[in-house]
């Protein structure tokens, strides 16, 4: 028998999570009827295009340019398949949400396991986006050396360019307004800067690299990966988790489908999104790996700090870091809100909608950003749990959830090429989930003999 969502406060099977008429309007803003075509595919590339796009020069310099590049395509379609999916069950279950759809699909247990892993994945993004902030604006330790961040470089050390006065500087001025939205459709304006910023990086670094190609200071990149022994080959695994997170938006695809005029427009959307985001992706990681070779660092960003044997140099680095801080600021409230929506369901499993209680709202957005900030200030080194969490809930939101709810066909919708294509979603996931955490924790146990 089909899940019921009658034991949830929300009831998916009946009406949306948003309410898209204007006399359901509960944010004050009237005569609201629907969201745009344009203003959905920004909200959801920026979703997309977070701080993954820094990991994929790396991911080419350990597969290789050409094997890394028909990776980066490859995962783009997978997510597109799975996405997709999402959006076909959904309608057959007649559920407005992707916890609702899991939850139809393999009851309560499921639907709150499939919330934890969402808000797992997004608090772990949250805080590394706050840390990369922290990073450019106030600079970093690394092995007892100091890079400045470019306040400091701009005005000197005083006590408003610590880590700790922006962060707080950024959050009471940017993050707080941006998050207190109770429509995602409201963010559009700022998710289309924060793409075309996504896009300044890439037009800068190739233009970098265009200058260096011309005066022949750029070498041949490596094509295939390099396989010296059993370990090398087991660590091309570790890029798939890397490639999942960078293209990782089904959390917020119900809530933008949710307020469209048209929501037949969906798939539309995700296939322009998904063109866009695999076009900034490819051009970064052919550009970045071109530009630093071997030498590019697991978060290329790192790269921007030093000569980069060019005219103008500094003004280039100081341009980069400032462009990918602001588009990091933009992407935060699109990635808080699903946050926000999944934790008060786990939370208040029977209360009204959230966006219709203005003090449940308002406690668990200051709640939530309070322990961000605190996650970002308090432990400035987690790349390593963020590992962990990309390789486990993020693998497991973008291609193990949707690969089981179209192998469970509670509705008997399922295609044969869904079936297919399911089981290879997660073969890839817990193959390269296993490896990646295997590789982890060895490299843990390591590195701590070898201190």
């Amino acid at each position: 028998m089909p899940f019921s969502d009658r034991k949830f406060r929300r009831s998916p099977k009946t009406a949306p999570l948003i309410p898209k008429r204007h006399h359901d309007d509960f944010s004050g803003e009237s005569g609201f009827d629907g969201a745009s075509f344009s203003g959905a595919v920004f909200n959801l590339s920026t979703t997309v295009v977070g701080a993954g796009i820094m990991a994929l020069p790396a991911t080419l310099k350990q597969l290789g340019m050409v094997p890394g590049l028909i990776a980066i395509i490859l995962a783009g379609v997978l997510t597109e398949f799975s996405i997709d999916m999402l959006l076909r069950f959904g309608r057959a279950s007649k559920t407005a949400s992707y916890s609702g759809l899991v939850g139809d699909a393999f009851g309560g247990a499921g639907r709150t396991l499939l919330q934890v892993c969402i808000v797992v994945n997004n608090v772990g993004m949250l805080v590394v986006y706050m840390i990369i902030i922290g990073d450019v604006l106030s600079g970093t330790w690394s092995d007892g050396v100091h890079y400045s961040g470019v306040m400091e470089e701009w005005f000197g050390q005083h006590w408003w360019t610590t880590r700790s006065s922006l962060l707080l500087l950024t959050t009471l001025l940017v993050f707080t307004p941006l998050i207190s939205f109770k429509r995602v459709d409201s963010l559009r304006y700022t998710s289309a800067l924060s793409v075309g910023l996504a896009v300044v990086f890439v037009v800068i670094t190739a233009g970098i690299t265009v200058i260096k190609m011309i005066n022949g200071s750029i070498g041949m990149p490596r094509l295939l990966p390099e396989l010296v022994d059993q370990a090398s080959f087991w660590k091309l695994f570790t890029t798939v988790p890397i490639l999942v997170t960078a293209y990782i938006c089904h959390h917020n695809i119900h809530p933008i489908e949710n307020e469209l005029k048209d929501p037949n427009q969906m798939k539309s959307i995700v296939r322009t999104s998904i063109t866009l985001c695999s076009a900034v992706y490819i051009a970064t990681s052919f550009f970045g790996i071109l530009l630093f070779g071997d030498q590019t660092l697991d978060d290329v960003l790192a790269n921007f700090d030093g000569d980069l044997g060019i005219p103008y140099s500094s003004l280039l680095n100081d341009a980069v870091r400032v462009s990918y801080g602001i588009h990091l600021m933009l992407v935060f409230p699109i990635v808080f809100f699903s946050l926000r929506l999944n934790l008060d369901g786990l939370l208040f499993p029977y209360a009204i909608p959230l966006s219709f209680d203005s003090r449940r709202f308002f406690l668990i957005t200051a709640a939530l950003m309070g322990f961000i900030f605190l996650g970002a200030n308090f432990v400035p080194n987690i790349w390593d749990a963020f590992q962990f969490t990309g390789a486990t809930a993020t693998v497991s939101v973008g291609f193990i959830f949707p690969a089981a709810v179209a192998l469970r066909d509670t509705h008997g919708t399922a295609t044969k090429n869904d079936r297919l294509v399911s089981w290879v979603m997660i073969f890839l996931a817990v193959s390269s989930s296993t490896v990646a955490i295997s590789s982890d924790i060895y490299s843990i146990f390591v590195s701590d003999k070898g201190g």
